[in-house]
């Protein structure tokens, strides 16, 4: 089993949980690629009918590990290369995939969520596209996913200022599909997931499929654009300064160099 993953298969719910709780469930690489391979798996397995990423501690995921004092030297392509295979195995995936969020979905911990097809949103919930307070863009398809359910003025505000947005604003806006108080987020997920994993999968499959059709028709384009746009940052002083400034807890200055 990946450190810091953990999975259980109970009457058709694969449920996937993020267990990083001390590091707020932040994704390392060895996650990442274990949870694209879960998630693509899950797709040829005939006793999976529903699948379900959680996050453990009270937080769903605050994204890519960014601890160690040279993470920016760490931190590259191959990165933005797992991000993608995540969304496109969550957005290819013929079952509903949920997710509940409950405490922070950060970076690409936000972008996991946004692509799933449910994300039950637990009132103490903050959705934070937080790239841009490291000098870098949004990834994982949120250039697409965040637009499509909020709309391109919010999705700006969101990716641009890094503002978080509380469950009960991200129900509001179209991100969440539902709202629970913190202690009935669990009970909540059980019985989607129990209707999801009782429901005619075929049905769900072509109704996911003509739905993110419709929906997400330039999410390939995005995640192209923004794997290029990463890539030029990531060479960025401003991405080594915002990277050091994280990791010591301070603000960064930018230089635009």
């Amino acid at each position: 089993m990946t450190h810091g993953l953990d999975t259980d298969l109970h009457d058709g719910v694969l449920r996937i949980t993020l267990n990083r709780p001390a590091q707020l469930n932040a994704l390392t690489g060895e996650m990442a690629d274990r949870l694209a391979e879960i998630l693509e798996q899950a797709a040829h397995q005939d006793d999976v009918r529903v699948v379900l990423v959680a996050g453990a501690g009270g937080s769903f995921s605050s994204g890519a590990d960014l601890s160690g004092e040279n993470a920016h030297e760490d931190f590259d392509v191959t990165a933005l290369d797992r991000a993608n295979r995540i969304i496109r195995a969550v957005v290819a995936l013929p079952k509903p995939c949920v997710a509940a969020v409950g405490g922070v979905a950060a970076g690409v911990g936000c972008s996991a969520a946004l692509a799933c097809d449910l994300v039950v949103a637990a009132e103490s919930a903050a959705f934070l596209l937080a790239f841009a307070r490291i000098g870098l863009m949004p990834d994982g398809g949120a250039t697409t996913t965040a637009a499509a359910a909020v709309g391109r003025a919010r999705a700006m505000r969101m990716a641009l200022l890094a503002e978080p947005l509380s469950g009960r604003e991200a129900y509001d806006a179209g991100l969440a599909s539902h709202l629970v108080p913190d202690a009935e987020l669990d009970e909540t997920v059980a019985k989607i997931t129990r209707r999801l994993a009782a429901g005619p999968p075929l049905a769900y499959a072509a109704t996911k499929k003509a739905v993110n059709a419709a929906t997400l028709h330039q999410l390939e384009g995005a995640l192209e654009r923004e794997r290029t746009g990463q890539t030029i940052l990531l060479r960025t002083a401003d991405v080594a300064e915002g990277m050091r400034a994280f990791a010591e807890k301070r603000r960064p200055r930018f230089t635009g160099s």
